[in-house]
């Protein structure tokens, strides 16, 4: 069966955009680490004043408290898909489920600290979302936002019915944030043999054991 052309690479974003989104994601890691270390407990104000930013500028960006981690936790999954679509790139690519096992563990193993330090904030969420429905709401959110955007890199990858990527990108969906949970609820290391890397890759051939459109190499 014919494949999908490569889609068009995605815009450069204006100098504006790009700023607005560094002030986000700045926003994101002050209100993660004051969530990881206070519980529900913290204010929009508070994150507003630890960020150095004026609780309007903070209104202009997100429309609560529990909105502010919001791309914090989106930067991982924009990363893991475009990995995806890199691995997949180019004669040699290994089959589907071969690249999404190698991005989903190379997406939850930290390469260097700022990387551990984003999971342990994003353990401390999670911690604190059984007291916090919004929250848990925006780790919903965004997981489903994920699924979305893996449907089309595995259409065009695989070539599958529609049914069959829905299943796989829910599968593998499922498996990354199952990992993040299942790890965050114990002690291990981020980079250790226990860690979400380790975990999601366990949970991904569970989940995909029954799609035989995985195998398939892109070409």
């Amino acid at each position: 069966m014919p494949t999908a052309p490569h889609p068009e690479p995605r815009p450069r974003p204006s100098l504006t955009e790009r700023r607005k989104a560094e002030t986000q994601l700045e926003i994101a890691r002050t209100a993660a680490a004051l969530f990881a270390e206070r519980g529900p407990g913290v204010t929009a104000d508070e994150i507003a004043r630890a960020s150095g930013v004026a609780l309007r500028t903070f209104y202009r960006y997100f429309r609560t408290k529990e909105d502010a981690v919001a791309p914090l936790l989106a930067v991982g999954v924009r990363q893991w898909i475009d990995d995806l679509a890199a691995m997949t790139a180019g004669p040699d690519a290994p089959p589907v489920r071969e690249a999404l096992e190698a991005a989903a563990r190379r997406a939850l193993t930290p390469a260097g600290e700022p990387a551990a330090e984003a999971l342990r904030w994003t353990r401390g969420l999670l911690r604190a979302m059984p007291g916090d429905p919004g929250l848990r709401a925006v780790w919903h959110r965004v997981h489903h936002d994920s699924e979305e955007a893996l449907r089309p890199v595995l259409a065009r990858l695989t070539g599958a019915d529609p049914l069959a990527v829905r299943l796989a990108a829910a599968a593998a969906n499922t498996a990354m944030r199952v990992a993040v949970e299942e790890w965050a609820a114990g002690e291990e290391r981020p980079d250790g043999p226990h860690g979400p890397g380790e975990l999601v890759v366990r949970g991904m051939r569970a989940l995909t054991a029954g799609l035989p459109e995985l195998n398939k190499c892109h070409k």
